[in-house]
């Protein structure tokens, strides 16, 4: 009777055994998944490599002592430095800021060009046709010439306020083109939170919606500036630098755009309540674009047109003093600008009154005969005519560039160069912060890969601990299994 108890008694001992072999290579099994899942997702952008969490089932009391029970896996940890993130979506504000200047400042550049054929070459050759007009004034052709390069000043300051209106235009459809898309990422991070907390509430890891989640509050950190935090129930609150909710819990906000004619402006419907966005709501992306849309360009529009308005005023003004060969004056020879305001003594012109000057710039003398290169003849008694080889006022025409400041401190090239100037140092700056900016992200990027992504030598090192673990877990469970079939027979 004692045998068979002892046999009974080994044959409970060698069943235990048998659980823990079988715990083991489930185990190792579950293991060699996850690193193959985290092998398989080495270039998938955001992914955190993800590990199991191994612990024992409690021992059971055997005699005096206790005997493990086998292992199990308790959880799937998620690889995940705060920090890390927190700093990636930082310097994502700042390069899609810099980003986004980019093109605009690249078509400005071309706008306003450095090479022989700009605005300041037109008003040199425009003025030096002037002065070949004074060495022979009652020449036909060189009349015609005059009005030639006025026509084609003019149509290089209708050109650069057209190209600066473009370039608007641009980017108000790079702003509606991307509204669709901050609509939908800020639904999905809504969806995933709802996702995230009905798994994690019954004690799982959401791993790879949390995944997801990161790398679409970093997208919205890019284009929108958005700042992002978690709260206690695991959701990601995410809203605009200026405070402004995006997303709340489940539910998500959306910003439209709202059209005026040919403005455009951005609002944010949220709780049913919509308010009015700015670049000094937002960051990354959207605050670029609507700052150089809003500032930069509107400053190099009121410049240009003031190159524009004093230019042709100042060369109407000298040109209404002189007299054509049919004597007459007061003739014009560009469009006054559609501000314009004669009010002796004029004071200094306003930003209203320099407004759509430059587009508005045309050459109103068509018969060169008008052409006012010589004095106004002497009124009489008896009234004087023009002599055809009268150059006086050509000559003082001719001047003017040189001769005439704007402001009392820019000539007309000068002025254009200014403006020139500031494109340049602009995009040059531009160059720079979004190299600096590009490169920072790369390096958190890089760093972050170095703690949380994967590695293929890690993953490697891994799988074969766990597959020679796999293949002692099944020698032990042959093992065990030829020492029950050994018990048995004993039995009988």
């Amino acid at each position: 009777m004692a045998d068979f108890f002892q046999v009974e008694s080994d044959m409970a001992g060698l069943f235990d055994s048998l659980n823990s072999a079988r715990t083991s290579l489930e185990v190792n099994q579950k293991s060699i998944e996850i690193i193959g899942n985290n092998i398989s997702n080495l270039n998938t952008e955001g992914y955190s490599r993800q590990q199991a969490v191994l612990s024992t089932y409690p021992a059971m009391n055997f005699g005096n002592f206790f005997i493990g029970q086998g292992v199990k896996i308790s959880d799937v940890s998620r690889q995940h430095d705060v920090f890390i993130d927190r700093q990636i979506k930082q310097k994502s504000v700042e390069f899609g800021f810099q980003d986004a200047l980019n093109r605009p400042l690249s078509d400005l550049e071309r706008v306003f060009n450095i090479s022989n054929d700009n605005i300041s070459t037109d008003i040199d050759t425009f003025f030096d046709s002037w002065q070949k007009l004074s060495a022979d004034p009652g020449d036909t052709v060189l009349r015609n010439n005059v009005i030639m390069q006025g026509q084609v000043l003019a149509a290089g300051f209708n050109n650069t306020a057209n190209e600066l209106n473009t370039i608007k235009s641009s980017i108000d459809h790079s702003i509606v083109s991307r509204i669709e898309s901050v609509n939908t990422q800020m639904q999905e991070i809504a969806e995933l939170n709802d996702r995230i907390y009905s798994i994690e509430i019954h004690g799982q890891t959401a791993n790879s919606a949390r995944d997801q989640r990161d790398l679409l509050a970093k997208t919205l950190a890019k284009s929108l500036g958005a700042q992002s935090y978690e709260d206690s129930k695991g959701m990601l609150a995410v809203h605009l630098p200026g405070g402004l909710p995006l997303v709340q819990g489940t539910m998500s906000m959306s910003i439209r755009a709202n059209i005026s004619g040919s403005s455009l402006g951005l609002q944010l419907e949220a709780g049913g309540v919509t308010r009015d966005l700015g670049s000094h709501n937002m960051g990354g992306e959207f605050a670029g674009l609507l700052d150089i849309r809003d500032n930069f360009i509107p400053e190099l529009n009121g410049e240009i047109d003031k190159l524009a308005y004093e230019l042709s005023v100042q060369i109407n003004l000298q040109h209404q003093t002189g007299g054509s060969l049919d004597s007459t004056t007061g003739n014009l020879f560009f469009s006054m600008p559609p501000g314009y305001v004669a009010s002796p003594p004029a004071p200094p012109p306003t930003a209203t009154e320099y407004a759509g000057a430059a587009r508005q710039m045309s050459v109103v003398i068509n018969d060169p005969v008008k052409i006012a290169a010589g004095a106004a003849p002497d009124p009489g008694p008896p009234p004087t005519l023009v002599a055809p080889g009268d150059n006086r006022n050509a000559l003082t025409l001719s001047n003017i560039g040189d001769n005439y400041l704007i402001d009392g401190t820019d000539s007309f090239n000068s002025l254009y160069a200014k403006i020139v100037a500031t494109v340049g140092i602009e995009s040059s700056q531009n160059q720079l912060s979004l190299k600096g900016a590009k490169d920072a992200l790369v390096q958190l990027e890089n760093f972050r890969d170095s703690l949380v992504g994967v590695s293929l030598e890690e993953e490697m090192i891994s799988l074969i601990q766990f597959q020679r673990g796999f293949e002692s877990s099944a020698k032990f469970l042959s093992t065990v299994d030829e020492m029950m079939g050994t018990i048995i027979n004993l039995k009988k």
